[in-house]
């Protein structure tokens, strides 16, 4: 178990997280606060007006204590500002994908019941289209031109009191399910993510991730707010951006394998083989496992160590990071986080120690949002959230992520987790990454994998033989396909639960060759 420690965070686990915009404005007015997508800055003084101003905008359309407000966003100020003003009204906001389907759309709206759905027209084609298929109205707001729409506009409900944010989970099938993250949560999570990053007030993180999921959400906009180190937003990720923003002053740079990938191959485009004129001093790599090869290979090109960490959207993000010094071989997702608990299924462990782990402390979500039946499946009434993850914990305290419970792959009665296998693909050089999953098949499960890579890519045939060093003989692939792209979230985070479909011909084809 690891002791709480004091956090730098204000006192009172009640106070909301607009309160955040409000002390720095107080106290370092024309320090950098928010930098938007199109360049323009908000000092904290003008961030917290444009709070204030977004929240009468929201008041004088019926958002009230309680209402929830669906945001159907993308990566700009009008997003971070909807949402810490929808605080100062005491309502919840609820932040949506702008790039989701309008049937994924209404099914969260049917759920939430928002009072009002606000639409960043200003940034998004796809927020437009939606804005205009509900008739809703343009207006201007503090940072631009956005749309506003009546929701249903369900009443309040007490399980809810407290809560800041409802997230909807990425590749949910069945009943919605909602997260409710309390003002708590995400101040706890804020400042968690600043003492583990040693940020201070005038770092400048890049903001790539999108604030519509947790890791954006925690890891970077309210990071900036507890800590007072400016945001700059991007509303669409794209390697060359990454690159100029490096250049132009970022210093700290959350992402996932998927970005670090795409801004290695980008630079080897210009002649260059390693990061050059940034001011960079943290680097962090989440959503994904680390293998030590791709680590020393990111490692070399920024110069600096690239951290790792774990965790999810019920528990606000982190649950545990590292700060290890450059050229560790550890890739682990090192210890839990000060004032967070996490152990192993004692119930359920096999002879490694692997089983599924658990975690406990204020980051853990309040619960499903009208979903009692889901929470009850996943977090115990002492605390205890049960992450869906498999994992084990080494005799210094660090935790090893070895795949998600439902993901695990048992092939000839033996245990073949999927990043074991991921990593050995990513060892080879033209891989950008692999994902991995079972197939039942013939009374068995063979062991799939997908493969993005660089140019020129490998064949299959290469790729099996680059792992038949490296993984024993019932872990290695049945079948390697090469693909151009892996479905993915916004984050970068794998869909692995789309692959069979997305490349269902393939695999028949492959299907046939075997008969």
């Amino acid at each position: 178990m690891i002791a709480a420690t004091e956090t730098r965070a204000e006192s009172g686990a009640t106070a909301r997280i607009d309160a955040l915009i409000a002390r720095h404005a107080a106290e370092r007015p024309q320090a950098q606060g928010l930098i938007d997508s199109d360049g323009r800055v908000f000092d904290w003084a003008g961030y917290e007006a444009a709070v204030a101003a977004m929240a009468d905008l929201l008041r004088d359309r019926g958002l009230a204590t309680g209402d929830r407000l669906l945001i159907v966003a993308e990566n700009c100020a009008a997003t971070a500002l909807s949402i810490f003003a929808a605080a100062r009204l005491g309502a919840i906001a609820v932040p949506v994908n702008a790039r989701m389907t309008t049937a994924e759309i209404a099914r969260i709206t049917n759920h939430a019941e928002p009072r009002l759905v606000a639409y960043t027209t200003n940034v998004s084609p796809e927020a437009q289209a939606h804005a205009d298929a509900a008739g809703a109205e343009a207006v201007e707001s503090p940072a631009g031109r956005i749309a506003i729409a009546q929701g249903p506009g369900g009443a309040a409900d007490p399980e809810a009191r407290d809560v800041a944010v409802i997230l909807y989970t990425t590749g949910t099938t069945g009943d919605p399910k909602g997260v409710m993250l309390t003002h708590a949560n995400l101040r706890f999570a804020g400042n968690a993510s600043s003492v583990l990053r040693d940020m201070v007030p005038g770092d400048r993180i890049y903001g790539a991730l999108p604030l519509t999921h947790v890791f954006g959400l925690a890891s970077m906009l309210m990071a900036g707010a507890t800590c007072g180190a400016a945001i700059r937003l991007e509303t669409r990720f794209a390697p060359d951006k990454l690159l100029a923003a490096l250049q132009d002053g970022a210093t700290v740079l959350p992402a996932v394998p998927q970005m670090h990938a795409l801004l290695m191959k980008h630079v080897a485009s210009l002649g260059l083989d390693r990061l050059e004129g940034a001011q960079l001093r943290y680097v962090s790599s989440g959503a994904a496992p680390l293998d030590p090869a791709w680590k020393r290979k990111a490692e070399a090109f920024y110069g600096l160590p690239l951290q790792n960490g774990y965790g999810m959207t019920e528990s606000t993000a982190g649950v545990c990071g590292t700060k290890n010094p450059i050229g560790t071989p550890d890739v682990s997702v090192g210890p839990a986080l000060p004032g967070i608990e996490i152990r192993i299924d004692p119930e359920a462990q096999d002879a490694e120690g692997v089983g599924e782990i658990h975690t406990r402390g204020p980051h853990v979500m309040k619960g499903y949002f009208r979903n009692p039946d889901e929470t009850a499946k996943v977090l115990g009434p002492d605390g205890w959230l049960k992450t869906g993850d498999l994992g084990k914990i080494d005799a210094e305290g660090r935790l090893h992520v070895v795949g998600r419970c439902k993901e695990l792959i048992i092939r000839s009665g033996f245990n073949v987790y999927p990043p074991e296998v991921e990593a050995a693909l990513n060892d080879h050089p033209a891989v950008v990454q692999a994902a991995v999953i079972g197939r039942a098949r013939h009374g068995n499960e063979e062991v799939l994998a997908f493969v993005q890579c660089a140019d020129p890519a490998p064949d299959a045939a290469t790729l099996k033989a680059h792992v038949t060093g490296r993984l024993s003989s019932y872990k290695r692939p049945s079948k390697i396909l090469i693909v151009d792209r892996l479905p993915a979230a916004a984050t970068g985070k794998i869909l692995k639960h789309k692959l069979l479909d997305a490349f269902a011909d393939r695999l028949a084809a492959l299907d046939a060759e075997e008969k």
